[in-house]
């Protein structure tokens, strides 16, 4: 079961980190590229921001943006503003964030994200963490995949491999981590099932696209993950 209320605090914590290794950081680091193709890390932390207003919409029953367009154009016009505006921006997004998440509220009920997605509104904490500890990942300032929470890394290794169960692209596949804890996906292709062993670090990062797979160990053919 879901514990939407031990989420939150963890955003908490994961958003505490990001300020505190953002805050070591000047605007000549801001502007030079993050992980992310065609995104600078003052990109990154843009999107972290205006995430937060959009998940605040989700839990209060509005579109999660008004358009893609209107999306992507408030993360270019965020993206140049030195370190102060950064950091007041994620602060502050983040407290109507959590303000919004401490409200009461039926958890059970259903939300719509983007392009037509739904999900219980108990998991949109557990995606705000999401949002807020891989991109920090991406921001490439030395926290990495091997620095996430182990209850983080599992749980994501799990949501990530529901998302692409039975995908049609994707052939039968097991996932083992180091320590015993083990998933399937996939299951929509055609081929023999194949199997994934590695670190959570290195599943989490080949789920995820932040990794392309070189520190796994597959019996058959890696296969080729759609895009989030």
């Amino acid at each position: 079961m879901i514990d939407h209320a031990h989420d939150l605090a963890c955003v908490r914590d994961a958003t505490e980190r990001l300020l505190t290794a953002v805050a070591k950081l000047d605007n000549a680091a801001l502007a030079e590229p993050s992980r992310l193709p065609g995104w600078t890390r003052g990109h990154v932390l843009a999107h972290v921001a205006r995430n937060a207003d959009a998940l605040v919409n989700v839990l209060e029953g509005r579109p999660m943006y008004a358009s893609a367009e209107a999306r992507d154009a408030d993360i270019e016009r965020d993206a140049p503003r030195p370190l102060d505006a950064q950091l007041a921006d994620l602060r502050e997004s983040t407290a109507r964030f959590q303000a919004s998440g401490d409200a009461p509220a039926d958890w059970t009920r259903t939300v719509e994200l983007r392009n037509g997605v739904t999900d219980s509104a108990s998991r949109v904490p557990f995606r705000r963490w999401a949002e807020v500890d891989l991109h920090h990942v991406d921001l490439g300032i030395g926290y990495e995949l091997e620095d996430l929470p182990a209850e983080f890394m599992e749980r994501e290794i799990g949501f990530l491999a529901d998302r692409f169960a039975g995908h049609k692209d994707v052939p039968s596949t097991g996932l083992a981590a180091e320590g015993g804890a083990t998933w399937t996906t996939g299951g929509g292709a055609e081929g023999t099932p194949v199997t994934v062993e590695g670190t959570a670090a290195d599943l989490l990062g080949w789920l995820a696209g932040r990794r392309e797979g070189s520190g796994l160990t597959v019996q058959g053919a890696l296969p080729k993950l759609p895009p989030l």
